[in-house]
């Protein structure tokens, strides 16, 4: 789950993290009054799920009322494109407006799990302002890293062993870490998947602030904090993924055509990838789950459908919890209410296959049965 910038700096805040004073506008009057607040001058910020902002032209310095108001009223209501949005963009439904820091120079911090490793890893660089996975690609020589034991978290050793290697002024380096722990904390408490600060800057003054901020959470640890839940944004998320999060399906909409059907995550990735091998293009990721029942199935089938970009189906079940005759009539009751028009492949094996497969042959739809993936696969691409 993602939050928006403004949201993520409360929350930083809150465990010790220094952010610029702000305050969220969804209109342009709000966006004057708050930087009445902030004594008439303020940076106006566009808040959108994704990075890139400044360069597409997000963010605005202004240094009076008249700025404030006129930047706000550019802002609002346009559809910014950057490098993370596509070439759809986002729609800017609300400003963070800001005060204005003098910047002596940015910085970079994330926290980030490991995965070969299974620990987090917290890292640094001088390279502030600029997309991290490129410092990484030209000069990883530039990044700096602490890998953190779980039974120790992060020591204010290795909190100072980074500040230090930012070659920081003297009088920072203990505010850095300070910094660096405090992030830290936040991470942890409140079960983030990624804690980005790009850029951190040392301000004129020797402060130590996250001029941006980035947050994302762990889907599956969500149940433990309502008030994270709270601050989802379903403007920015695709409506076909809001939808399948009611029904708890696993669904990311992808640029392909061909829709695909799946129990069980590895095998939904094994799918895609067997369809990209013999020249088609996945619409989406959907796992149904293990214990999906009728309805869910039903639920996933019309989501699929509701992708304009869809013009075949491939529906890829190995029964285990997960029964065929389940997803057999899932499928049958989908398709009847939508009305299926489009070329359907269906590969079943498992638990209850004939009886899955029975339901299908009789159900009078316009399928084809498949033997395998690679066969499915095969054929779902010719059928498109």
């Amino acid at each position: 789950m993602n939050i928006h910038e403004y949201q993520a700096k409360a929350i930083l805040a809150e465990f010790g993290v220094k952010v610029p004073r702000g305050k969220v506008a969804f209109t342009v009057e709000e966006a004057v009054e708050a930087a009445k607040e902030l004594g008439g001058k303020a940076v106006v910020k566009a808040q959108i799920h994704a990075g890139g902002r400044g360069k597409a032209g997000g963010v605005k310095v202004s240094k009076s009322l008249e700025e404030v108001e006129a930047n706000a009223r550019e802002l609002l209501g346009k559809c910014l494109v950057t490098h993370q949005t596509g070439p759809q963009g986002r729609i800017v439904r609300r400003l963070l407006i800001e005060e204005l820091t003098n910047i002596q120079k940015e910085y970079y911090i994330g926290l980030v799990l490991d995965r070969s490793q299974g620990r987090l890893v917290m890292m640094a660089s001088q390279e502030g302002g600029v997309e991290i996975e490129e410092v990484a690609a030209t000069h990883p020589e530039k990044i700096f890293r602490e890998t953190i034991d779980p039974l120790t978290g992060l020591t204010p050793f290795q909190a100072n062993n980074l500040a230090y290697k930012l070659e920081l002024p003297q009088d920072a380096v203990k505010k850095a870490a300070q910094f660096m722990m405090a992030l830290y904390n936040a991470y942890v408490a409140k079960d983030c998947s990624i804690a980005e600060i790009n850029p951190l800057v040392l301000t004129a003054e020797g402060d130590i602030i996250a001029l941006d901020a980035k947050l994302n959470f762990d889907d599956n640890a969500l149940y433990r904090h309502p008030e994270i839940v709270n601050l989802r944004d379903e403007d920015e998320e695709d409506p076909k993924e809001i939808e399948a999060s009611k029904y708890g399906l696993s669904y990311i909409a992808l640029d392909g055509n061909i829709g695909c059907m799946v129990n069980g995550a590895g095998l939904a990735m094994a799918t895609m990838d067997t369809i990209k091998y013999y020249g088609g293009e996945p619409a989406n990721f959907l796992d149904v789950g293990g214990g999906a029942s009728e309805e869910k199935v039903t639920a996933a089938f019309k989501i699929i459908l509701s992708d304009p970009k869809v013009k075949g189906i491939l529906v890829n079940i190995f029964g285990g919890i997960m029964k065929c005759d389940v997803i057999a009539n899932g499928v049958v009751a989908a398709a009847k209410q939508v009305g299926l028009d489009k070329p359907l492949v269906v590969r079943l094996e498992g638990t209850n296959v004939e009886a899955g497969k029975k339901i299908l042959n009789e159900s009078g739809l316009k399928l084809v049965a498949a033997d395998s993936l690679a066969d499915a696969a095969q054929k779902i691409v010719a059928l498109v």
